[in-house]
Protein backbone atom coordinates (compact mmCIF):
# COMPACT_ATOMS: atom_id res chain seq x y z
CA UNK A 1 0.00 0.00 0.00
CA UNK A 2 0.91 3.40 -0.97
CA UNK A 3 1.97 5.70 2.15
CA UNK A 4 -0.68 8.40 0.61
CA UNK A 5 -3.08 5.62 0.35
CA UNK A 6 -2.92 4.84 3.65
CA UNK A 7 -2.87 8.54 4.66
CA UNK A 8 -6.45 8.76 2.61
CA UNK A 9 -7.98 5.90 4.61
CA UNK A 10 -6.73 7.12 7.99
CA UNK A 11 -8.38 10.55 6.97
CA UNK A 12 -11.94 9.08 6.42
CA UNK A 13 -11.54 7.34 9.44
CA UNK A 14 -11.33 10.44 11.27
CA UNK A 15 -14.05 11.92 9.32
CA UNK A 16 -16.08 9.10 10.93
CA UNK A 17 -14.99 9.41 13.90
CA UNK A 18 -16.43 13.08 14.62
CA UNK A 19 -20.23 11.94 14.35
CA UNK A 20 -21.69 11.58 17.85
CA UNK A 21 -22.23 7.91 18.17
CA UNK A 22 -25.13 6.16 20.44
CA UNK A 23 -22.93 6.39 23.70
CA UNK A 24 -22.37 10.50 22.86
CA UNK A 25 -25.81 10.88 22.35
CA UNK A 26 -26.69 9.57 25.64
CA UNK A 27 -24.10 11.21 27.64
CA UNK A 28 -25.30 14.50 26.06
CA UNK A 29 -28.58 14.14 26.70
CA UNK A 30 -28.43 13.87 30.44
CA UNK A 31 -26.27 16.92 30.86
CA UNK A 32 -23.24 15.90 32.24
CA UNK A 33 -21.18 15.60 29.46
CA UNK A 34 -18.53 18.05 30.60
CA UNK A 35 -18.22 16.30 34.34
CA UNK A 36 -17.56 13.00 32.31
CA UNK A 37 -14.94 13.92 29.86
CA UNK A 38 -13.19 15.66 32.88
CA UNK A 39 -13.55 12.00 34.71
CA UNK A 40 -12.60 10.08 31.33
CA UNK A 41 -9.61 12.75 30.85
CA UNK A 42 -8.40 12.16 34.77
CA UNK A 43 -8.58 8.07 33.90
CA UNK A 44 -6.58 8.36 30.76
CA UNK A 45 -3.71 10.79 32.45
CA UNK A 46 -3.50 8.59 36.01
CA UNK A 47 -4.89 4.89 34.97
CA UNK A 48 -5.90 4.42 38.36
CA UNK A 49 -9.76 5.47 38.90
CA UNK A 50 -8.69 5.53 42.48
CA UNK A 51 -6.91 8.98 41.74
CA UNK A 52 -9.72 10.40 39.97
CA UNK A 53 -12.21 10.46 42.88
CA UNK A 54 -13.00 14.14 42.55
CA UNK A 55 -13.78 13.74 39.09
CA UNK A 56 -16.32 10.42 39.80
CA UNK A 57 -18.21 12.22 42.75
CA UNK A 58 -19.45 14.46 40.48
CA UNK A 59 -21.55 11.79 38.80
CA UNK A 60 -22.68 10.66 41.76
Amino acid sequence: MAKTESGSKAAVAVGKDNEPDEWDKRIFSTGCAAENMKMTDCYWEKKDWRLCKDEVSFLR
